[in-house]
């Protein structure tokens, strides 16, 4: 199937005022920001990216703008932030006080936000699972018009996209504190009939062209024995 290129958003006005952010508005790119979705233009230009999806936050629409200037986006719920509930808008100082915090960074795959009267939450556990089963149904679509070979970008969250790399690596939702995704970054996947394959995590520079040219063994869902010539 399709490859996609995962790129979590650049660095926001609450990254740089330590809050989690969550589904809250008017939360976009700092200068720091802008110039990192600059870099990663610069990134995809050689690609011949045949869509572009965004989580429907300011963040992320502000990034695949830059980003991908000669392609229209469209957004989707599926790869959008987790739901944080009454976490949103916290400072992270004060969540890592929370005893929900310990849970959130030992055992994630317990962990529940709290609800609010403003926000949706939800556990990370049903999170990860949106999210890969999002991917999953988007590169499908790719793959149905465009074909095996075809390679799309999907602009969305730190905690999304640690929830694929874990999913692609074998760990689940119980591994999502063993990956980082900083802002600005490139993420590479391929989604096999079979399973999710990483080809790459939390790029901040080079050629992306060798990451999207998939051996022939690799599209139809089986790795290589021994390694292949990768």
């Amino acid at each position: 199937m399709a490859i996609v290129l995962l790129l979590r958003h650049g660095h926001s006005t609450a990254n740089a005022a330590g809050v989690l952010a969550g589904w809250s508005e008017g939360v976009g790119l700092t200068d720091t920001g802008r110039t990192q979705a600059e870099r990663v233009a610069g990134r995809l230009a050689p690609l011949s990216v045949v869509r572009a999806v965004s989580s429907p936050l300011q963040r992320c629409r502000e990034t695949v703008a830059v980003a991908l200037p000669g392609l229209e986006a469209v957004t989707d719920e599926r790869i959008g932030e987790c739901h944080y509930g009454a976490w949103t808008g916290r400072a992270l100082s004060e969540a890592a006080k929370d005893p929900l915090w310990r849970t959130i960074q030992d055992d994630p795959g317990a962990a529940t936000f709290p609800p609010s009267p403003d926000y949706a939450a939800e556990s990370l556990g049903q999170m990860a699972d949106r999210v890969v089963a999002g991917l999953r149904a988007l590169d499908a679509e790719v793959e149905a018009e465009h074909g095996a070979a075809a390679v799309w970008v999907a602009v969305s969250h730190g905690d999304p996209i640690k929830a694929v790399v874990a999913e692609a690596v074998g760990a689940g939702v119980a591994g999502l504190q063993r990956v980082r995704v900083d802002p600005g970054t490139v993420t590479a996947v391929h989604i096999t009939p079979t399973r999710m394959v990483l080809l790459a995590s939390n790029t901040v520079e080079g050629d992306l062209a060798p990451l999207v040219a998939v051996p022939t063994a690799h599209a139809a869902g089986d790795s290589t024995v021994g390694g292949g010539e990768g």
